[in-house]
């Protein structure tokens, strides 16, 4: 039903523009945190219940010093704790063996889909859910839920969706923030024929420590070399492969007697490494400095949506538990907001009209 009123917006026109902005928000899940298990969480549990079994039974030994009538009252109580203890840690035996038959190495007892997941604040126990809204009538036009924690591996797969929802003839052009920054998923996109723009994570250390960083070097595709901010050629020297990656690798034969050597790299070379199609994200790195609002444009798009369904949802978010019924209890909600959205922009009567047509 969700996919067929998004289809409806496409009859009615309202998918004029070919841009999307692309984001995941985390939803809490029938689940809570105390009842999901990773390997660390457990183990801090463990050591938690071990030390308080220790910390009682050294209050056994100095009950045993204290009057008849104290001592036995405290050593009864003591005792109880301890049991109560020790079936804990056997219960969390059992749980870590169960762990431990995961593919993931989490487990929750509620609801056994939900995964642990980092937010701004403590994390919370739910769902990733994915959505790509279109920039001119805010509508949803794809949604997925999740159970995987990043974004990182679902901009091109959420990118297809909405060109396929969207019925998009010419180029799409997909708005996503830097948690998206994959390489072979931008390359992904540019094979299938969608443009990205994301902006790329900053993982150097050189630019936090006042030295260049890679942008400051220059590369040369007509002669496959790099020029380094001293004016020297940094040359292809070998190539290798990385995380299933191929990379090339150039540095200049100058560098021990470089004057700006200290502002470049503490090594003998500075060493700079290049993806075989790097160039794909140098041409999304030209969008986005030719586009500077685009970052504005995705946070003014797709965040008001997330706002308004977990406000309509309460500070419970689902209601139901495992993907599959999560998934569709998402579905109506999304559909119900687009239906509101459309109303709000036409009227009751022109989507009622279409839908009985």
């Amino acid at each position: 039903m969700c996919r067929q009123f998004v289809v409806l917006c496409q009859q009615l026109g309202l998918f004029s523009e070919a841009l999307v902005a692309i984001d995941g928000s985390k939803f809490k899940a029938v689940n809570n945190r105390d009842r999901n298990f990773t390997s660390a969480k457990l183990q801090r549990r463990m050591e938690e219940i071990e030390s308080s079994i220790n910390r009682y039974l050294a209050g056994l030994d100095s009950a045993d010093r204290q009057e008849p009538v104290v001592a036995q009252a405290r050593t009864e109580r003591l005792e109880g704790k301890i049991a109560a203890l020790k079936a804990q840690m056997q219960a969390l035996k059992e749980i870590e063996v169960r762990l431990n038959e995961t593919t993931d190495k989490q487990l929750s007892l509620t609801d056994s889909d939900a995964r642990s997941m980092k937010t701004r604040g403590t994390g919370i126990v739910g769902y990733n859910v994915q959505a790509a809204v279109e920039a001119k009538h805010h509508l949803i036009v794809a949604h997925e839920v999740t159970n995987i924690g990043i974004d990182r591996d679902q901009l091109s797969g959420m990118a297809k969706q909405a060109r396929s929802a969207m019925g998009v003839q010419q180029d799409l052009t997909v708005v996503a923030d830097r948690g998206y920054f994959k390489s072979e998923e931008i390359l992904a996109c540019h094979e299938a024929g969608i443009s990205a723009i994301v902006p790329k994570s900053e993982t150097s250390n050189a630019t936090a420590e006042g030295r260049f960083g890679k942008a400051d070097f220059i590369y040369q595709p007509k002669i496959d070399e790099y020029r380094c901010p001293a004016g020297q050629r940094l040359i292809w020297r070998y190539s290798s492969i990385e995380h299933g990656l191929t990379l090339h690798r150039y540095w200049s034969s100058h560098c021990q007697g470089c004057s700006m050597k200290d502002k470049c790299t503490p090594s003998e070379q500075r060493r700079v490494s290049r993806w075989e199609h790097e160039a794909v994200l140098d041409a999304m790195q030209t969008r986005l400095d030719q586009a500077p609002k685009s970052m504005r444009i995705r946070r003014q798009t797709v965040e008001h949506p997330f706002g308004t369904i977990k406000l309509w949802m309460g500070s419970a978010h689902f209601l139901t538990k495992t993907l599959d019924r999560v998934s569709t209890e998402m579905s109506l909600h999304v559909l119900a907001y687009n239906l509101k959205r459309v109303m709000k922009l036409l009227g009751a009567g022109v989507p009622m009209e279409a839908m009985q047509a």
